[in-house]
């Protein structure tokens, strides 16, 4: 059986590697690659370019929108905070159209942090811009224990509760049109939602890729995209 195709979204940054710095690149830590791949799903990354989008998701069997820089304030009505990262237009475009195209074509959608938080404005939705008692330690990931809301698809792959890995200073403020809260930190950050009348339209805000004890969430994800 041929493998579903799962389109990952990815960063455009410079990068060092060998003998070379500083050059722009395409980019995705090997985590969100490495779990798709033990899920049975075949891994393709999406760059930056907003003009292939659309191309790139009609062939696409799911579409995962990983995590990475703050979305630009712009896209929701909002003036940037003082503690928002400088905006990424190429990336905010390239997954807005991916993510249109996806839900178009009725394909899974695994949206992990700031693919939650993109979801949730595709949706319409808006966002806290900063959360000090949630802001990261450069270079590390936090431990946050999740309560899951009972019949949700994310309770259906992880249990009613999950401590899972976090890297994030912002949060889902309004909710986006058709999303269901799934998910909730210990401080009541909201930490998951879902449409629960899309097949697999489900949104963390950690970082499930982060370690094997979250292995069930991505075969859930795969499944549905190779259904």
């Amino acid at each position: 059986m041929t493998p579903p195709l799962i389109v990952l979204t990815c960063y455009a940054e410079p990068v060092s590697w060998g003998v070379w710095r500083d050059v722009p690149g395409a980019l995705l830590p090997m985590s969100y690659v490495e779990q798709v791949r033990l899920a049975g799903g075949a891994p393709a990354l999406l760059p930056p370019v907003p003009e292939a989008a659309e191309s790139v998701l009609a062939v696409a069997d799911g579409l995962l929108l990983t995590g990475g820089p703050d979305i630009d304030p712009a896209r929701y009505g909002a003036a940037p905070h003082p503690a928002t990262q400088p905006p990424r237009p190429a990336r905010d475009a390239t997954e807005m159209a991916a993510l249109a195209a996806a839900e178009r074509r009725g394909i899974p959608v695994l949206a992990i942090c700031r693919g939650m938080q993109l979801l949730n404005i595709a949706r319409r939705g808006d966002l806290d811009q900063h959360l000090p008692a949630h802001a990261p330690t450069p270079g590390h990931y936090d431990t946050h224990t999740m309560t899951i809301a009972a019949g949700s698809r994310l309770a259906g792959a992880l249990g009613t509760s999950a401590t899972l890995r976090c890297h994030h200073h912002q949060g889902v403020g309004r909710l986006g049109d058709g999303l269901a809260a799934t998910a909730w930190a210990e401080d009541g950050v909201l930490e998951g939602v879902e449409d629960p009348t899309k097949r697999f339209v489900v949104g963390v805000q950690s970082h499930p890729e982060e370690g094997p004890d979250t292995a069930a969430l991505f075969a859930a994800f795969v499944t549905a995209a190779g259904a």
